[in-house]
Formats: structure tokens, C-alpha cells, sequence
């Protein structure tokens, strides 16, 4: 099995055989921008180490790749986990670049991580270990060079340590620049963080959910049919705001199992019986597994939880018309061919997951600013983004003849190449 870097860079290799004609007089310099985007610009690796709790040293390995910041300063999240690995943080930085780049807002792609259980570490280990992470990137994070955000294990706590570190740093420096804050999203309200971000990415899924049901034709929302798998954050409050636009969300699932409501689930009543039952409501709805769910005769399936749930030995059973990927990489390569192939639409998750990484956007603009937005103002600032993005990659579809994930890369990897080209950066 290839290792996602490697996917990464095969992604592109299709992509680009399909742009290259659109470059006419210019094949060596696509080309050469081409070789280049395989790569990270820079790749910062280092052991951190800590003094535990009970006194003794721990090592830590520690990454940040910064893909190209031909568009913007490198963003990404930081991820504590014990798989995190070099070619992860490589793929997973350029997949970040071509997010970035949809939307167009005015990032690269940068992704970080450190090789840890953070289950194993006290609270005072945890902050030592976030603070080490920027000590360790020192000048190579800021607000316009590099901005971290959190990702899997991290937390807005954490990004307030980590900006609290970077803001020592400066001053021991004696170095006065813009906002600090701004130098790290996805931090709590009260240090500079913005409204709407916990639900702006499965609000961004549900805008995008909505231009797609226009393109398909239905009449009535009431009679588009929604499965949704996984019901942690991002699920939740793509289901919470689809049914609360009259969407039916028939289906819902969390790691232990899902169930079926044909009239359509209550999603905040489901909410509130997870939280104290640690489960979903079993009454007036039918118990399905996960895989069952994903095999629903729904419109719309929305896999909101892992990746590769979707695959070469269950493709075929998917009857679903439409997929919107909201988890990062819920389809398997093997899988998109089969689904193409049988005609079923596909939004892809670097698109319809793409909400946060926006209102992360929102968060440094009002930093930098000093003047912070209602909820309100980001729903709003958000609605034309995703719409405007959703509307050029339909078009790049129609264009080429390809379907929704070809269409979407192709977008975001020509505006990546077009400002490398105006810098004569290559």
C-alpha cells in the first residue's frame, strides 16, 4: 500500500496531465512548478525533550512541513499522536495547500505534528511538550510566515499555550510586531479566537450541500434523504444544520453503531441523549451498523468520521446518489473509480470540509485587525466562500468531463501554479 505522501504525489501527477494543455507556450515552466509542488518547500524535524513529571528525561520526535507558500503564509494544524510520521505531515501539508487554495483564501499548506500518546502525559507534561513544539520552530511560525492551528489530540488550550510561548519569545527578543494571536487559530474566544469556528466546518458541508441539491435537480428539501456517519463535531452540526434547512436526516452514527429513522432523526434530541447516555436513541428508530448505514438507498451519505470507510469490497454496494465528504479520506482511491464509474456525485472532502480552515482564515484577519466579528458576520462572510468555490469546481467538472474530485484538485492546482508563474518562482 502506498504511504500518503506517495498518494499525494500521484494525485498530482493525474492532475497535472489533465492541466498541462491548458498551458500552451508555458509546458516548461508548468512542468518544472510541477516537480516542485511533489516536494514540501522545507520539512523542520527535531527531538524535543522533557522532564517529566517524576524527573526523568522523555524525547519526542517533532515535525512541521511547509509545503509552498506561493499564495500565503504556510497554515495547518499540529497533531499529537503516536502514528504521526514524516510522509503523514508531508501529505497531509500538501493536501493543505490545494484546501487553502479552493477556497481561496490566501494560505499555502503547513502541517505539524509530534510522535506522542497524549493520553500518557499529565496536564503539566502536556504543556511543557506544547511549549517545546515552539521553541523548536522558533522563527519558522508567525502570523506571515506560518500558522499553526489544532488538529487531532490538540485543543484551543493547547493553542493558548503555544501562543503564550511564541509571544515569550518575541519579548526576550525585544521584537514588537502585529498581534501575536494572530500567529495561531483555533484558540478559545477569550485569547483572540472567533465565533462560529466549533461548527463552521459542517456549516460550510451544509452550503455546500445546498448548491449541490440545486445542481441535482430536487424540488423539495424535505424529500432529500440524508445519512450521516459519525456524530462527533463536524457530523453533528452538519446534520444539526440540515435538518434545522428541512433536509430529512434519516440515518446518524457515532463509533458504536447507528440508527434509522424514516420520518427523519431529531438531531438536537439525539445530542442530548448521547451526552448523558454516552449512546443514540434507540426509541421510534431502527439500530444499523456503520457499514449498513454507508449501504442506505439514500440521496445524500455524508461520512463524517474515518477514513477509508468507504473501499474496493463496499463501493459497489453504495446506492447512494450524491457522497459529500466531510471526514478527511473517507474514500479509498480504488473506491472513487468504482463510484465514478457508476455515476454517483462526489464532493470532496478538501472542498466540502473546508468551512474550519475558512473561519481559521476569519480568526488571524480579526486578530491582525484588533476588531472581532459577531457570529453572525462570520455565517455570512462564510456563505459566498464555500458557494463560490463549490460553483468553480461544478464548472471545472463540466469543463473537463471529470468528476468532483479531479474537477476540485484541478481548480485549487491552477491557482497554485498560475502565482507561481507570476513570480517566476520555479
Amino acid at each position: 500500500m502506498k504511504n500518503p505522501h506517495a498518494n499525494a504525489v500521484a494525485q498530482l501527477e493525474k492532475v497535472a496531465q489533465l492541466l498541462r494543455k491548458e498551458y500552451q507556450g508555458q509546458e516548461k515552466s508548468f512542468d518544472a512548478i510541477i516537480d516542485r509542488l511533489k516536494e514540501p518547500d522545507v520539512v523542520h524535524q527535531d527531538k524535543l525533550a522533557i522532564t517529566m513529571d517524576d524527573g526523568s528525561t522523555q524525547k519526542f520526535q517533532a515535525y512541521r512541513s511547509q509545503h509552498n507558500n506561493a499564495r500565503g503564509p504556510y497554515k495547518g494544524g499540529i497533531r499529537f499522536h503516536p502514528n504521526v510520521s514524516l510522509d503523514e505531515v508531508k501529505a497531509l501539508s500538501t493536501w493543505m495547500t490545494w484546501k487553502c487554495a479552493v477556497t481561496g483564501i490566501p494560505y499555502g499548506g503547513g502541517k505539524g505534528g509530534v510522535v506522542v500518546d497524549p493520553k500518557k502525559l499529565s496536564k503539566k507534561e502536556l504543556e511543557k511538550l506544547s511549549r517545546a513544539y515552539v521553541d523548536f520552530l522558533g522563527d519558522h511560525i508567525g502570523a506571515w510566515v506560518d500558522v499553526p492551528a489544532p488538529d487531532v489530540n490538540t485543543t484551543g488550550e493547547i493553542m493558548s499555550w503555544m501562543v503564550d510561548q511564541y509571544q515569550k519569545n518575541l519579548s526576550k527578543k525585544g521584537l514588537i510586531q502585529e498581534n501575536p494571536l494572530a500567529a495561531f487559530t483555533g484558540k478559545p474566544i477569550a485569547l483572540g479566537g472567533s465565533e462560529g469556528r466549533s461548527e463552521a466546518t459542517g456549516l460550510g458541508g451544509v452550503m455546500v450541500l445546498e448548491k449541490l441539491v440545486e445542481k441535482m435537480g430536487f424540488q423539495n428539501k424535505n424529500q432529500v434523504t440524508i445519512a450521516v456517519q459519525g456524530f462527533g463535531n463536524v457530523g453533528y452540526w452538519f446534520a444539526k444544520h440540515a435538518s434545522d434547512r428541512g433536509y430529512k436526516v434519516v440515518a446518524i452514527s457515532d463509533s458504536k453503531g447507528g440508527i434509522f429513522v424514516e420520518k427523519g432523526v431529531n438531531v438536537k434530541q439525539a445530542l442530548q441523549y448521547k451526552k448523558e447516555q454516552d449512546s443514540l436513541p434507540k426509541l421510534d428508530a431502527k439500530t444499523i451498523s456503520n457499514e449498513e448505514l454507508l449501504e442506505l438507498d439514500v440521496d445524500i451519505l455524508v461520512p463524517a468520521a474515518l477514513e477509508n470507510v468507504i473501499h474496493q469490497d463496499n463501493a459497489t454496494k453504495i446506492k447512494a446518489k450524491a457522497i459529500i465528504e466531510m471526514a478527511n479520506g473517507p474514500l479509498t482511491p480504488e473506491a472513487d473509480e468504482i463510484l465514478a464509474k457508476k455515476g454517483t456525485i462526489l464532493v470532496p472532502d478538501i472542498l466540502s470540509n473546508s468551512g474550519g480552515v475558512t473561519v481559521s482564515y476569519f480568526e488571524w484577519v480579526q486578530n491582525l485587525q484588533g476588531y472581532y466579528w459577531s457570529h453572525q458576520e462570520v455565517i455570512t462572510k462564510l456563505q459566498p466562500l464555500m458557494e463560490t468555490a463549490f460553483a468553480q469546481m461544478w464548472a471545472m467538472k463540466d469543463k473537463h468531463k471529470v468528476d468532483g474530485r479531479m474537477a476540485t484538485y484541478m481548480t485549487a492546482v491552477k491557482r497554485v501554479v498560475d502565482v507561481m508563474i507570476l513570480r517566476g518562482d520555479f
